[in-house]
């Protein structure tokens, strides 16, 4: 099994990455978070953990920039009804702290806010998954639900200024928490007083 691949980013869409390793160029399907924070940085040497899926037409590699994000893929491709592809799709939508808050605190309608997630398969997801995850204070006091496109317009602007998306999700996390009411040039100003 493939721990991890580390090498140039040779090339970058939404949807995967292609690593330079020693010649050899590995295309690594990534979600839309680890995106953001790769856009940033073209050209440059990169690691992500990686997740394989061997089926009979096709040896698939997934890659994420943290083990965290790589466990919690691992964790919900083993619910019952959740495919790599859904999987993928809900680590783009929710970070891995704003997961593990909707599953230990049962709410199912933060996971049905992810596009083909339905009723039945958020709540398999969350009885399945809430005595797996580790749930501690400070992870679920930075991961309140965020204000959606507002909070994605907030961790673009910072991004763009020269902030890792890291950085800014985890300043705008603490922010949205206080007040998920802020609008984008207010979390902007208050952010960039923190970081």
């Amino acid at each position: 099994m493939i721990d991890y691949i580390r090498g140039e980013l040779a090339e970058l869409t939404p949807t995967y990455a292609v690593v330079d390793c020693g010649g050899v160029g590995y295309e690594i399907n990534i979600t839309l978070m680890d995106y953001g924070e790769l856009n940033s940085r073209p050209g440059s040497a990169t690691k992500l953990y990686v997740s394989e899926s061997i089926r009979e037409d096709a040896h698939v590699l997934y890659g994420f920039l943290t083990k965290e994000a790589r466990e919690m893929y691992q964790l919900l491709i083993g619910v019952s009804g959740v495919g790599p592809n859904t999987a993928r799709l809900i680590l783009s939508s929710l970070t891995v702290p704003q997961l593990e808050s909707a599953i230990s605190q049962g709410l199912d309608s933060t996971l049905k806010a992810v596009k083909g997630i339905g009723a039945r398969t958020a709540q398999r997801i969350i009885v399945d998954l809430k005595d797996k995850i580790k749930t501690d204070v400070e992870s679920l006091s930075s991961s309140a639900p965020m204000a959606g496109e507002t909070y994605d317009d907030s961790v673009a602007a910072l991004v763009m200024l020269g902030f890792t998306a890291q950085q800014s999700k985890k300043v705008l996390g603490k922010l949205f928490a206080a007040n998920p009411a802020m609008s984008t040039e207010e979390a902007i100003k208050q952010a960039l007083k923190m970081l």
